[in-house]
């Protein structure tokens, strides 16, 4: 038998300091998050960011709860019940870090027969914090758990036709009635070493715009090629011209150097241009969460308002939309029918 586990980032319980600790500890001490040796792992995240960092996001969290939950997980539990409905066979849902975990999910699908999973990790672009992660660890639990289990993954979508004229939708529609100046692209960033650690030729990647634009088998796991081209492909649609939109990578964490132009500083440096109206989409995540409600729309457009901007929108994620639900749903049946 057939099933299927839609897996996304995860979020605390509660936006407390006492559920927020145990949530950032998992994250943070993943060696796929924060690729440093064990003990310097361990002094960064137990020796200084869980003291201090807990009550901040607590915070962060506590501005966007909805009164359902956390809304990346309501928008997960929204999806997963509208790709049930629109498939035939059982859907689970689960988180990397958090509940329900990887390992609950994979159970459920166990004890209801399945024998094949399709892996659907809900992030468009590869990165090592992300999808990597997210299958290294379900390989784990399957050897130890399932053996007997035999998995697909769904590849990074980030050029997939359906997701390109989805996101391409979602914009034209938010954009139809306003009057932008610029369009951001914002996406999660990383550290400019994930890049090279993913380079399946260890010599591509040289982090400038050359190398993203120059076929290669390492742009399959390059996130900044394919969040470069998911822009380029988006853009083309809408038909931006190049002066009219930036990429930039929001939320850097330690002295490491991460992939530019950071959000922050960009939409300052427009805001002191002289530019008045500016759009944010995210397409590195495809629900909202922490990351696009607190860090982009208040924090950012905060930012962009105090510096002489005088209009932020917000473009929201591509969410339980149902075009984008029926878009998932034939990735799923047509591996139902392939497979």
């Amino acid at each position: 038998m057939k099933g299927v586990l839609l897996i996304n980032l995860g979020s605390p319980e509660a936006p407390t300091p006492e559920a927020v600790k145990p949530y950032l500890d998992e994250f943070l001490m993943d060696e796929r998050v924060i690729d440093l040796p064990y003990p310097f792992r361990a002094l960064l995240v137990k020796g200084i960011i869980l003291n201090t960092r807990p009550k901040k996001s607590a915070a962060a969290y506590k501005k966007i709860w909805w009164d359902e939950g956390s809304p990346l997980m309501v928008i997960s539990k929204r999806t997963h019940k509208a790709i049930q409905e629109r498939v035939t066979v059982p859907v689970e849902l689960a988180m990397r870090y958090g509940n329900p975990s990887i390992e609950s999910g994979l159970r459920k699908l166990y004890e209801q027969g399945i024998r094949e999973v399709f892996l659907l990790p809900l992030y468009p672009q590869f990165a090592m914090a992300t999808t990597e992660t997210i299958l290294v660890l379900a390989e784990k639990l399957r050897q130890k758990h399932f053996p007997d289990m035999v998995f697909t993954t769904l590849p990074s979508f980030y050029n997939k036709k359906g997701y390109i004229d989805n996101l391409a939708q979602l914009m034209k529609e938010e954009l139809s009635n306003y009057a932008f100046d610029h369009v951001l692209f914002s996406y999660h960033g990383v550290p400019e070493r994930h890049i090279k650690k993913s380079d399946v030729t260890k010599s591509h990647c040289t982090i400038d715009n050359k190398c993203c634009v120059t076929p290669s088998k390492a742009h399959e796991f390059c996130y900044r090629h394919q969040c470069m081209e998911t822009t380029r492909q988006v853009a083309e649609q809408l038909g931006l011209r190049e002066d009219q939109y930036t990429n930039t990578f929001q939320s850097r964490l330690g002295m490491d150097k991460w992939l530019q132009p950071p959000t922050d500083e960009t939409v300052r440096m427009l805001a002191g241009k002289g530019v008045k109206r500016i759009a944010v989409v995210t397409p590195a995540f495809v629900a909202d969460c922490i990351e696009t409600l607190e860090e982009i729309e208040m924090e950012a457009g905060s930012e962009f308002k105090e510096h002489g901007g005088e209009d932020f929108k917000m473009i929201p994620c591509l969410n339980d939309r149902p075009q984008w639900m029926d878009e998932m749903a034939s990735w799923i049946n047509q591996w139902i029918t392939n497979s």
